[in-house]
């Protein structure tokens, strides 16, 4: 009975080992799934990005080509009327005689019919003449940019010839904004990156520590047991069975998506909705994550997506213009704390080339990159 006993506890030890280590294997083939589909998604948004920039400058090259065809051809005409009316004046003049001793009396060979010719060859060159130098004119006329009273009363504010602080431009942005609603405070970075480059691009994210100063809505997909854990702190959809339809019909209502690595083989296939709209899960920003309740609370506390553009500029909301100064301090030197330890490794020498600071609709604050970093740490 002893040994029978023995047995059976060592056969059932062995089972939970292989269990385990089954779940074990299924959660890293979920794992490795979410980071292809994930992978697989950038891809297409690069190549996306690329075709885009491919037929801007295709479309440049194009408009380049029709311009200077378009001048050629004005050149010929301008000259050929040119020697048209030298022609027509020397037969005018200098050949009169003995044209009208050749010619007939009357009709379109005459003299007379081919001296009215002649005239009205030169009206219509000098009129010609006339038109070009009017639609040079208007060309060339110098553009007077306008700006509105209260966009010069915020530009007075702001000296074009010096490098502000981060401290210095949170405390200028609500006396530049003059905006009726509650402006949001911007962030813009140039970066010494190019985005073509797998090895260059810029994806991470960062936790503001006095929030955005928006809802943010957050849905969820993932098993039942971490869908309940999310809901209790705050999730505001996690239906998987609904959300997945609703995303499949392209009716989305949520402005992040988290998902666990075992649903990511259902998400691949609605990467076409999600992913022009930014909103696809991925590792890289923590919207793949097996604790989908850790990440709904992070989003929700203020967490924001860091990522370039397709000119190598990021641009990240850092809270609203209502806020305390010393809360928009703390969000921006989060921000910039949080890209500075995001160089890639395909990135050599200087990382981020300028820093600027607005609200909407406000004129911008020209940072000091150096001391901006140095505030950072």
């Amino acid at each position: 009975e002893e040994r029978l006993k023995a047995e059976a506890e060592a056969k059932a030890a062995e089972e939970e080992r292989l269990e385990a280590e089954a779940k074990a294997k299924a959660e890293e083939d979920a794992r490795l799934e979410a980071e292809r589909i994930a992978a697989e998604q950038e891809a297409k948004e690069k190549a996306e990005e690329d075709r885009i920039a491919e037929e801007k400058r295709l479309k440049a090259e194009a408009d380049a080509k029709a311009k200077e065809e378009a001048d050629r051809i004005a050149a010929e005409k301008a000259n050929n009327e040119t020697t048209k009316e030298e022609v027509k004046e020397g037969v005018a003049e200098d050949s009169k005689p003995e044209v009208e001793a050749k010619t007939a009396k009357a009709g379109k060979r005459s003299a007379k019919a081919q001296a009215e010719e002649a005239e009205k060859e030169v009206k219509k060159a000098k009129k010609d003449g006339a038109d070009k130098e009017l639609a040079k004119k208007i060309k060339q006329a110098p553009r007077v940019k306008k700006y509105s009273k209260n966009q010069k009363a915020a530009r007075e504010l702001i000296d074009p010839t010096k490098l502000y602080s981060l401290n210095e431009a949170v405390e200028l942005l609500p006396k530049i904004s003059k905006t009726k609603f509650d402006a949001t405070a911007e962030i813009h970075v140039t970066l010494n990156i190019d985005p073509r480059q797998a090895d260059q691009i810029v994806r991470t994210s960062t936790s503001l520590p006095a929030g955005t100063g928006k809802a943010v809505k957050v849905a969820v997909i993932a098993g039942d047991k971490e869908s309940e854990a999310a809901k209790k702190v705050g999730a505001d959809m996690v239906d998987a069975d609904m959300l997945i339809k609703d995303i499949a019909k392209e009716k989305i209502s949520f402005d992040v998506l988290i998902a666990t690595p075992d649903k990511m083989a259902e998400l691949g296939k609605l990467a076409k909705v999600l992913g022009p709209k930014g909103l696809m899960p991925s590792p890289k920003n923590g919207t793949v994550t097996a604790d989908p309740a850790k990440a709904t609370e992070e989003f929700k506390k203020g967490k924001v997506e860091i990522k370039n553009d397709a000119n190598g500029v990021v641009h990240v909301a850092f809270g609203k213009v209502s806020f305390k100064t010393e809360d928009l301090y703390s969000n921006i030197k989060a921000v910039v704390k949080s890209l500075s330890g995001s160089k890639p490794s395909g990135v050599k020498g200087v990382f981020i080339r300028n820093v600027f600071v607005n609200s909407s609709m406000s004129p911008s604050i020209k940072i000091d990159t150096s001391e901006a970093l140095k505030e950072s740490k």
